[in-house]
């Protein structure tokens, strides 16, 4: 009977861990730079239907925000700083992405 209780116990530990969400330093990490009205890369791909973490540095001398409408995310950052968005999921596609400061600053985010 001890058998039997440790097995349904493994197995139900097993499917728990198993289910578990993702901690933020487990998740795959895209990085991003601005500079200055530039953003690189210019096509910054993610994966789809996956948590996912984009790390923005802006390396340049001006402050930078990483904007796009049609995911509803903004991050705003001095000269020099780096900071992350963590996105739950994002529908397979192509999305817009701008520097709120730097009108010329296009990229495109594409989930897949």
């Amino acid at each position: 009977m001890a058998v039997l209780h440790r097995t349904v116990f493994a197995a139900l530990a097993a499917g728990l861990l198993a289910t578990a969400p993702a901690r933020a330093e487990d998740l795959p990490v895209i990085k991003v730079e601005m500079k200055d009205g530039a953003i690189t890369p210019n096509v910054i791909e993610v994966p789809a239907n996956t948590r996912f973490k984009l790390e923005i540095t802006n390396t340049g001398t001006s402050p930078v925000e990483f904007e796009s409408l049609e995911l509803k995310r903004e991050k705003a950052l001095a000269a020099g700083a780096t900071s992350s968005i963590v996105f739950r999921t994002v529908d397979p596609g192509t999305y817009d992405v701008f520097d709120d400061f730097h009108p010329n600053a296009k990229a495109t985010l594409v989930a897949k």
